[in-house]
């Protein structure tokens, strides 16, 4: 199953350099970031504080059978940028270019996001340097990292996700203890269990209100999908991917739910994330000292994990997208370490477009990327779920076993088209929250203008001239 395309220059993956544990720290790397440490606190403030927890909680449900999806998949194909080769094989090729464009897409405007941030994020420590300074410091640590190896890229990588772990862990720990008066709180208040959860009702701003931010609690588990992305560069992909991404998934599960039910209970829901991090006001609250400090250092390594991961999965989808033939084939050299640099120095002159544009035209240019990169991770899920599916039909009208399938998603079909609706849904559900509505309107003319483009450029011809 994994021979090479009639259609492509005959290589589908780099070099075989990541194991299980650095394909799994690449992906909570790209996951746990900003969304859990700064935005979590304005989602319990939206939906409520039992609103929250059902909406990661389906979030957890839509990115589990997602994943199983893409298991079955890169298992079968261990393919550099995997799930744009699918969409390409079972979509069609104007569909693969414009799954791999969006995901180029969102990943670089994240790059110019988040080296703004970490700039902004220093001044906290040094108030008198410009933000500018910081964003090149960090733009050359994150660009050297990915040019020497993939290797260590992925060891940084491993460490960075480290931290963010470590410190998830800290406060579900602290935060339980302080839950049920193990650790008195600062305040001397009472420890409060569970109460907060439902001392407003259930709902207090409605039902609705959990489905209008599933959109936002799906962004912030976007970046599972990168272990897909970096199957071509796996060392043993048959027990190395699933294994990775069952590790990814139940860690994921436990971090966020369970650290949304710690906030939950200790802020109350009307104050929540208004202000700050939720993490530094219950660290806060038991009195950990320096804690805003501690959380500044943790949000910083996030932010840099995160542009650490954009970086690479950004480069690699250019890589893919030039051994397809869909771009100009130069764009496929690698250097010495293995590495494609051409696409990589690309890759990071979007983001330092995307980061121009934030200061530049933030109202216009910027918020139109960011809004179309918001809904992006989402279309690539819907197009992972529908691979599998024409994949699973293709492979049993092609006469073949299950039985040599080595990895099978559980629960085929349901598990496939459960996550095909409850993504749709997803991106459909936005029509009814005024604030992110506007990305519609962005998204899908961007969408058929990929599709126009493919056609104008590649077309019939199926390569274009390199």
């Amino acid at each position: 199953m994994a021979s090479s395309h009639s259609d492509t220059s005959g290589q589908q993956h780099l070099e075989r350099q990541m194991s299980s544990r650095h394909m799994l720290m690449l992906s909570l790397g790209g996951v746990i970031g900003t969304g859990l440490f700064l935005s979590s606190g304005y989602t319990i403030n939206q939906a409520g504080p039992l609103g929250t927890v059902l909406a990661y909680g389906l979030g957890a449900l839509i990115v589990y059978l997602v994943m199983m999806c893409l298991a079955e998949l890169s298992v079968a194909m261990p393919y550099t940028g995997s799930f744009h080769v699918y969409a390409n094989k079972f979509l069609g090729r104007g569909t693969g270019f414009t799954v791999a464009i969006l995901y180029w897409l969102t990943w670089t405007i994240a790059l110019g996001s988040e080296f703004t941030a970490v700039g902004l994020l220093m001044q906290k420590w040094f108030p008198a340097s410009p933000v500018w300074v910081w964003s090149a410091i960090f733009i050359v640590i994150i660009f050297v990292l990915n040019t020497v190896s993939v290797k260590w890229f992925a060891d940084t990588e491993a460490w960075l996700a480290s931290v963010k772990v470590f410190a998830i862990i800290g406060f579900i720990v602290l935060g339980a203890l302080a839950m049920f008066g193990a650790l008195p709180l600062r305040d001397g208040g009472e420890a409060p269990g569970f109460s907060n959860i439902v001392a407003d009702g259930l709902f207090p701003n409605g039902l609705m209100a959990v489905f209008t931010v599933m959109l936002t609690v799906n962004f912030a588990f976007s970046g599972t999908e990168l272990i897909g992305v970096a199957a071509g560069e796996a060392k043993d992909p048959e027990q190395s991917i699933p294994r990775a991404i069952h590790g990814t998934l139940w860690r994921l599960a436990i971090f966020f739910v369970v650290a949304i039910i710690v906030m939950s209970a200790l802020i109350p829901y009307q104050s929540a994330g208004v202000e700050q991090s939720p993490f530094v006001t219950v660290f806060e609250m038991i009195g950990v000292p320096y804690a805003a400090d501690l959380m500044n250092f943790v949000i910083i390594t996030a932010i840099l994990s995160a542009a650490n991961s954009g970086l690479y999965a950004s480069t690699r989808m250019l890589w893919s997208l030039a051994n397809e033939g869909m771009i100009p084939q130069q764009l496929a050299s690698v250097n010495r370490f293995g590495v494609p640099f051409l696409a990589m120095c690309i890759s990071m002159v979007g983001g330092l477009l995307a980061l121009l544009s934030s200061v530049v035209a933030a109202g216009t240019v910027y918020l139109l990327l960011v809004s179309v990169s918001g809904l992006a991770v989402v279309l690539v899920w819907i197009s992972i779920a529908a691979s599998h599916i024409v994949f699973r039909k293709r492979y049993l009208a092609e006469g073949k076993s299950l039985g040599d399938l080595a990895y099978k998603a559980p629960g085929y079909p349901w598990t496939s088209w459960a996550a095909l609706i409850l993504s749709s849904l997803s991106c459909i559900l936005i029509v009814f929250d005024e604030t992110q509505r506007p990305a519609l309107y962005y998204t899908v003319p961007f969408v058929l203008a990929c599709y126009l483009a493919h056609r104008i450029f590649v077309g019939k011809r199926g390569k274009v001239s390199s």
